[in-house]
């Protein structure tokens, strides 16, 4: 029989029950009445968008986020028939494939409503959208001025619908909660404004994956998670960590093993001179996979249990490490990149300190000619 080394050098395992479990855990911190919003953008954080939304929804998520129209329209025509938010910008060009594709965009500047509403007029039901108010990202929504304003414009009564409100926190992971706090007195005083002029929004949703744990106000009826559902969280020291289990796994397997002398170089530029006569063992994965060029001569992997590290720097297609301390090694050997090995593991997140980033960026970047294996829950 053909090992999975053979037929796929390198691949990723994405683990079902551990994102069933982190779902559960996620659903410890809600307030009644809260609801979970996936956070599916960037093809799920790299774990594969569909599969994931597949996944959850069997779970009892009703309701999923991306950030793009090109990423709720993959989702559509894969069978995807759950409500689907566009959290990012919105152009004019894109409006009829929004309606086409039944996608509920975030609406930031009201330039875009005339179009949305050409769009549906002969809609038989108003047309959802979601409002974003600005209250400290500095990036997209209105001001709590523009936005009251806004409600009053009769486009938003027919053949819109204002469904949701929303707003983005800035620092919810921050040691300091002040900057949260004042973010959110002011969405809690721009929702009693509306609630005064007679409105009601059913869906209304602040809290990210940090907000769920520090900022139960902020829970509302819908919550965002998204790194908490792959097994991650960036929280302060000072708050108590989540039982959460890492999602997604990075494997390869050793292409070629060789002996370089001492003074012997790896790599481009010659930038690993070795010290000692050093066993190499070259690895099918690189920078085009979205192993960052940054782990040049730094971090590791898992061999036989055992970390190996990197040596000289990172090509397109493959990596080297040093192998030297490790005995009967084959052509063939199972690698970890991300996850664990025997007793010993690396994660994402140790991945990240090595290069001086976060886990988002570390899982995200993990590109699409490395397959996704799916471990069911």
């Amino acid at each position: 029989m053909t090992s999975i080394s053979t037929l796929l050098p390198t691949y990723a395992t994405v683990n079902l029950a551990a994102l069933a479990h982190n779902l559960s855990r996620i659903k410890r911190y809600l307030s009644p009445g809260c609801e979970v919003m996936a956070i599916v953008k960037a093809n799920a954080y790299g774990h594969g968008a569909l599969d994931i939304a597949q996944s959850l929804s069997r779970q009892g998520i009703g309701r999923f986020a991306v950030a793009s129209l090109d990423e709720g329209i993959a989702l559509r025509q894969a069978g995807l028939s759950a409500p689907i938010v566009v959290l990012g910008a919105l152009f004019e060009e894109q409006v009829s494939d929004f309606v086409a594709h039944r996608l509920t965009p975030v609406v930031s500047d009201g330039h875009i409503l005339p179009a949305l509403a050409k769009a549906v007029h002969s809609h038989p039901v108003p047309y959802p959208i979601h409002l974003k108010a600005e209250t400290g990202m500095g990036r997209l929504g209105f001001s709590p001025e523009e936005l009251l304003s806004l409600l009053d414009d009769p486009i938003l009564q027919s053949p819109l619908r204002v469904e949701g409100m929303m707003t983005h926190l800035a620092d919810a992971d921050g040691a300091d909660s002040t900057f949260t706090e004042r973010q959110l007195e002011a969405f809690h005083a721009l929702l009693e404004q509306i609630r005064q002029r007679g409105l009601t929004i059913p869906l209304v949703h602040t809290a990210n994956s940090a907000a769920i744990v520090r900022f139960p106000e902020a829970h509302f009826s819908l919550v965002r998670p998204g790194i908490m559902l792959y097994g991650y969280h960036t929280l302060p020291a000072s708050s108590p960590a989540p039982d959460l289990q890492p999602v997604l796994s990075l494997r390869t397997t050793i292409a070629h093993l060789r002996t370089i002398p001492r003074g012997g170089t790896v790599s481009y530029n010659g930038t690993f001179v070795a010290k000692r006569p050093t066993r190499v063992a070259v690895l099918p994965i690189g920078y085009a996979d979205g192993y960052s060029r940054r782990l040049s001569n730094r971090g590791s992997v898992l061999i036989q249990g055992r970390r190996a590290p990197i040596i000289g720097l990172v090509c397109m297609d493959m990596i080297m490490v040093d192998v030297t301390d490790l005995a009967q090694l084959r052509v063939g050997e199972p690698v970890t990149l991300i996850g664990q090995q025997g007793q010993e593991s690396i994660w994402a997140d140790e991945v990240a300190d090595w290069i001086g980033t976060i886990p988002y960026e570390v899982l995200c970047g993990i590109g699409s000619r490395v397959p996704r294996l799916y471990e069911s829950a």
